[in-house]
């Protein structure tokens, strides 16, 4: 009999606690699909042993084994049908889809806005009232602020910035609080954004060459500035660009930007993702033990001093990622919260030094227990930035007792 297709390696499972049941839920970090299957204990037995080793006759003798329990095989095998049709397992099936979804983004002349009508308004008009919401909401920073006010009213022009990629109904005003100082204080026309690539990739940093989609217009890539960087890197730089097809990190910032300036000002983007640091950190390695890293970004500082464009770094980042959702054995509780904000100021510390290495030593002082999903990008962004202080505007906390994220917005 046929061995059954493993659950894909790369899902992510999470606990959920729904009408006062424990349930486990699966998705797809990919992106591939955009079910969420939510699994009740007594079949998330039976999907621990889809591992692609056994047939469903395997399967029910090992659940007769350990449990004493005769599962009807229609039931494994419908369990299948239903897994497969969502693309959660590594079946031919899912295979297909996967050719099918790289295809079309490959394909694309642009980027798409993945998370339109869902993380975000898909209408323009609806978008840019939710958006000047975020000024004016309780913990924002007063505005609406897309009219331009002259450099020099609110001091120095900016060099970088670190925004959040949490969802925008949850730290909405916490973009606002980084990107209003961008629009009073800057003059950019171009901005090399960093992103967090959630799913991971075997490279440290990707480019696109294809333009950020928004509902405002599209967010455009500066394609000399990308060509000339690629250039100096000396190895390839789009290798893993189908990472840029549903990530949130950099499509946020592209999000913000267009609400910014539209209609007031032209500029374009350098959408950079990013992951090395936490590989780094699990090699028991510094971040720049990796060659690849010190050349891409010393590549992007000479190309940044000799583009003749007036640049602005950001790092689309979140910081802490604690709670059972993230593999925490119990909720967080109420007291703990102080407990994190206290280590995530003190790594802020490093941050507001303008020191990536000293950044990078605090999160590995404790094995990086608290996941700080900005790792990678807040590295570049300081490295990149080579000196000068930053000033910690916002900070903030999700504070949901099984999946606590926290978020800072931080200008240069």
């Amino acid at each position: 009999m046929s061995q059954t297709p493993p659950l894909r390696a790369d899902i992510e499972a999470f606990p959920v606690e729904q009408d006062g049941r424990q349930l486990l839920g699966l998705r797809d970090p990919a992106g591939y699909t955009s079910s969420v299957v939510l699994l009740p204990g007594t079949l998330l037995a039976v999907v621990s042993l889809f591992d692609g080793q056994r047939s469903v006759v395997d399967i029910q003798a090992e659940l007769m084994r350990r449990h004493g329990e005769l599962v009807q095989g229609e039931e494994i095998e419908q369990l299948v049908g239903a897994l497969d049709e969502h693309g959660f397992l590594d079946s031919p099936r899912f295979a297909e889809r996967r050719r099918a979804v790289d295809r079309a983004f490959l394909t694309a002349p642009t980027r798409p806005a993945a998370h339109a009508g869902g993380a975000y308004a898909a209408d323009p008009d609806e978008l840019r009232r939710v958006m000047d919401g975020f000024f004016t909401a309780p913990g924002g920073p007063g505005g609406p602020a897309r009219e331009h006010t002259p450099i020099g009213r609110r001091g120095p022009s900016l060099r970088g910035l670190i925004a959040p990629h949490i969802d925008f109904h949850r730290g909405g005003p916490a973009y606002a609080w980084a990107y209003r100082d961008l629009v009073e204080r800057s003059d950019a026309d171009c901005f090399v954004i960093f992103g967090t690539c959630h799913a991971g990739m075997r490279d440290p940093f990707v480019l696109t060459r294809k333009d950020y989609a928004t509902p405002l217009g599209p967010a455009p890539v500066d394609q000399s500035f990308v060509d000339a960087l690629a250039g100096r890197v000396q190895h390839d730089c789009f290798a893993s660009e189908l990472a840029h097809r549903g990530e949130h990190s950099i499509e946020f910032q592209a999000v913000f930007l267009r609400y910014l300036f539209e209609g007031r000002r032209e500029f374009t983007i350098v959408p950079v993702l990013a992951s090395f640091a936490h590989e780094a950190l699990a090699r028991g390695q510094g971040p720049e033990d990796d060659p690849r890293v010190p050349r891409f970004l010393d590549a992007l500082a000479e190309t940044m001093a000799t583009s003749g464009r007036k640049v602005v770094v950001i790092a689309g980042a979140d910081l802490a990622h604690v709670g059972p959702r993230f593999g925490d054995p119990t909720p967080i509780e109420p007291d703990e919260l102080q407990r994190i904000a206290q280590a995530d100021r003190a790594m802020l510390a490093a941050v507001e030094d303008g020191d990536a290495r000293a950044f990078f030593r605090s999160i590995a002082a404790d094995g990086d227990r608290r996941r700080i999903c900005g790792f990678s990008p807040i590295y570049a962004l300081l490295r990149t930035l080579g000196s000068g202080r930053g000033e910690v505007k916002h900070y903030g906390q999700w504070p949901d007792p099984q999946a606590v994220v926290t978020y800072a917005s931080v200008i240069f």
